[in-house]
């Protein structure tokens, strides 16, 4: 698909779509870029990235693909730097998963002879860093790929088929349904888990060595990087009030089932839990 793919700030993200895109034939080049020296070079000694440059302009500078993988305050400003130095038709994109915010400074960034089209991926970890990476990261998982109105439908396309052939199920969709959607099946449950570690943390430590696999497997997105979801939680402020409006409605529902001995309406939250979560989609 692509003569040269550069992945700007890879982390386990940005390191699996290296791989994947070496793997399955989609760039004749894979190039990365990154700040800090160390992890270029890691990259260097990796056989899935043919080059790695100092900087984020020389690093775009041939690319027809350009994917933006740093934390979502950052990803604005990077696209502004490496704007001069963007190739005529080249296709720019990032993993970002808020999306409103960021299209919208992206649209005022001058866009010449390229494009940039949002995306966001529906996969990861509560790991970070370019060693988690994974080939196999994007397979069977949904994605977002979210145009502004006035963006060119050409790009769209390209973008859609980006993640198509890495085996994911796209689907697109405006900025701001999809930050409304990913504000209730993502940002919510990562606050909700990281509130209740916060809650049981004021409790008696030794509480936690009695534990077992349903507060780890209710906690797990707990561990992830914080200085991330400070990011997340600040550009997609307003929905994750939303959603968590929503959920305090629901939990009120609950206590006071429970202070009024309505086991029936206790039962049925229940049930109503199971169901939900017995339909989920589940790839580990």
């Amino acid at each position: 698909m692509f003569r040269q793919a550069t992945i700007l700030a890879p982390g386990l993200l940005g390191a699996s779509l290296l791989m994947a895109l070496k793997e399955r034939s989609l760039a004749q080049k894979t190039v990365a870029w990154a700040r800090r020296p160390e992890t270029r070079l890691e990259c260097e000694k990796q056989a899935w990235c043919d080059a790695v440059y100092p900087t984020a302009g020389e690093a775009v500078a041939d690319a027809d693909l350009v994917v933006l993988c740093p934390p979502v305050e950052f990803i604005a400003p990077l696209l502004k730097d490496i704007a001069p130095h963007l190739p005529k038709g080249a296709l720019v994109t990032d993993v970002g998963s808020t999306k409103s915010l960021i299209c919208r400074e992206a649209r005022g960034i001058a866009e010449a002879d390229w494009r940039f089209v949002g995306s966001h991926p529906m996969t990861g970890s509560e790991k970070s860093g370019l060693k988690y990476g994974r080939a196999d990261l994007f397979e069977n998982r949904a994605c977002f790929v979210t145009p502004m109105i006035d963006t060119n439908d050409a790009a769209t396309e390209r973008t859609v088929r980006l993640w198509s052939e890495l085996g994911m199920e796209v689907t697109t969709i405006s900025p701001e349904k999809h930050d409304e959607i990913v504000a209730h099946i993502s940002h919510l449950p990562h606050m909700l888990a990281s509130t209740l570690c916060s809650y049981l943390a004021t409790q008696n430590e030794n509480w936690r060595n009695f534990s077992g696999g349903g507060l780890r497997d209710t906690t797990r997105i707990a561990s992830g990087d914080p200085t991330m979801w400070k990011s997340i939680a600040r550009h997609n402020r307003e929905e994750i009030i939303r959603a968590l409006d929503g959920f305090d409605r629901e939990l009120q529902r609950l206590r006071s089932a429970l202070y009024n001995e309505q086991i029936y309406e206790v039962m049925n939250l229940l049930e109503r839990g199971k169901a939900y979560r017995d339909r989920l989609r589940i790839k580990d």
